[in-house]
């Protein structure tokens, strides 16, 4: 044996290169080792824990992705730990482990921070206070850091010596993050103000968004169109063109409905007693007819108003009814936000006729349903304009230049 340990000696003496040469291997093989035994044995025992504990917060905290990242550290230990053994490299070696091992390390936080904004944004108030454009400040804060700190060691100097240094880069420094700093700053006045959160409907003109908000990051607000196509606005532009929010509406629990129809202006009449009487037939106007009649009445024989002429005192119109009833259908009708305000108006007369516009509110603000809501209020309107001798304003089509020339004929 101790034939054996003076042959060693004997030949590490004279073949020094070729001694380091295997110690170097030597030292490859004890931290591969220590990786496997860190991420196939220890970790992958620490992630059975995990995913067995009823608390969702670490399965997410420790994932895969942080699990390997934190198996780096123990091997580039021991490779510090043997770096005594090269002394002709020993300077050098050390420098670049320790190099990797502040750079592990970053790896590590970001990743964390990375977790840590997934947790986050299973809590219902991410919603409200989005936090991924502050991590990613805080990433690109980490990785400035960490390589300052990596130059400091190569360079052996202080970490204070090249800061200092940094002082006069300042203007380039600005100018390549430019884009980043008007975004972290537009994020601010974002989560200030409450003007955007993930998952409200905005409509962002100038770049032919519409639809939902489906990620606020600190470069990119990404928006899901209504054609399932994707938007993507930098943060730092948003603010600088108008864009319109719907959680307002959302909010409220009704979506407006705006719309007019158009009345043709020859056919406003007064209504003659027969018209009344039909009116008077219909459930919706029973109780309007009697109580304006009466009104009526009593108004034209205080003011000595005869009946000789139609013109004559006050009289019902046909319009005016018409707009009465379709005020009590839409203030009965069972789909409408009655909460909201609810009206129907007349707007200017035009060359297209006299519009009739029905303002109110419908009871879901879900897109098809609203739009079925509407469609159905107006399938009704359109229907029954006739009972009330008016005619809908269309413009002549060639069916009626047709039917014209026939008649000529």
């Amino acid at each position: 044996m101790s034939n054996l340990i003076e042959n060693i000696s004997t030949w590490v003496n004279s073949h020094p290169l070729e001694w380091q040469i295997v110690l170097f291997f030597g030292v490859l093989l004890v931290a591969l080792l220590t990786y496997y035994v860190t991420r196939h044995i220890f970790l992958r025992g620490l992630a059975g824990i995990v995913r067995r504990s009823k608390s969702e917060i670490d399965d997410l905290l420790l994932d895969n992705t942080m699990m390997r990242r934190i198996s780096y550290i123990p091997p580039l230990l021991v490779m510090e730990s043997l770096i005594y053994l090269f002394p002709g490299i020993e300077a050098v070696a050390h420098k670049v482990v320790q190099s990797l091992l502040i750079f592990a390390i970053a790896l590590i936080a970001t990743v964390f921070m990375t977790n840590l904004n997934t947790v986050y944004e299973r809590s219902s108030i991410s919603k409200n206070k989005p936090i991924k454009s502050y991590i990613q400040i805080f990433k690109i804060v980490i990785y400035i850091a960490t390589a300052i700190v990596i130059l400091s060691i190569l360079l052996g100097q202080p970490p204070w010596y090249l800061l200092t240094g940094l002082g006069a880069m300042t203007a380039v420094i600005l100018l390549i993050f430019r884009d980043t700093i008007l975004s972290f700053v537009t994020s601010l006045q974002i989560s200030s103000n409450d003007l955007v959160r993930v998952g409200d409907w905005i409509e962002v003109p100038a770049y032919g968004a519409d639809g939902d908000v489906i990620d606020l990051a600190l470069h990119t607000i990404k928006i899901q169109n209504w054609d399932k196509t994707i938007t993507t606005i930098p943060t730092h532009k948003l603010i600088e063109v108008s864009f319109k929010n719907w959680r307002g509406m959302q909010a409220t629990g009704g979506r407006r409905i705006k719309r007019a129809i158009y009345i043709d202006q020859s056919s406003i009449k007064f209504c003659d007693h027969k018209m009344l009487k039909r009116f008077q037939e219909m459930n919706l106007l029973k109780e309007y007819i009697q109580k304006k009649e009466e009104e009526l009445e009593t108004y034209n024989r205080e003011h000595g108003f005869s009946d000789s002429q139609s013109v004559n005192g006050r009289r019902l119109t046909n319009i005016g009814t018409f707009r009465a009833y379709i005020t009590a259908y839409v203030k009965q009708h069972p789909r409408l936000h009655h909460g909201l305000t609810t009206m129907v108006r007349q707007l200017n007369p035009g060359p297209d006729g006299l519009p009739l516009e029905i303002y109110c509110f419908s009871s879901s603000t879900e897109w098809v349903i609203y739009e079925e809501i509407q469609s159905d209020i107006f399938d009704h309107i359109l229907a029954v304009v006739p009972e009330f001798e008016l005619r809908i304003f269309q413009n002549p089509s060639g069916r009626d230049f047709e039917n014209l020339l026939r008649t000529g004929e």
